[in-house]
């Protein structure tokens, strides 16, 4: 049996200029069950002890495999072209875990 010929699609992505300014974000928190990653963006004003959730994606375990191999693949192509991305060694805890 020969593989299925995947033919590729056109797809029109549009977006109102509100959602095209984005959010500036600088913490994120990630959450899951057995059907749904809840990813929170937060921004947190430097010396605040209160953050501020900017905006919730919640996708299913799939896609949310498919983000994390498209972030890994762009951060590798970025680092070929501009230089390793360092990450600053802050004395900070990690990143929060949430657990349900």
């Amino acid at each position: 049996m020969e593989p299925k010929e995947v033919k590729p699609i056109n797809i029109e992505i549009q977006v109102d200029e509100t959602t095209s300014l984005g959010q500036y974000v600088n913490m994120m928190v990630v959450q899951h069950s057995a059907s749904e990653f809840v990813l929170d963006f937060i921004f947190m004003p430097p010396g605040q002890q209160r953050a501020r959730v900017r905006s919730r994606v919640i996708m299913a375990p799939e896609h949310a495999k498919r983000l994390m191999k498209v972030l890994a693949e762009n951060i590798r192509m970025y680092e070929e072209r501009v230089g390793e991305i360092k990450l600053p060694e802050t004395g900070l805890p990690p990143v929060p875990r949430l657990i349900q």
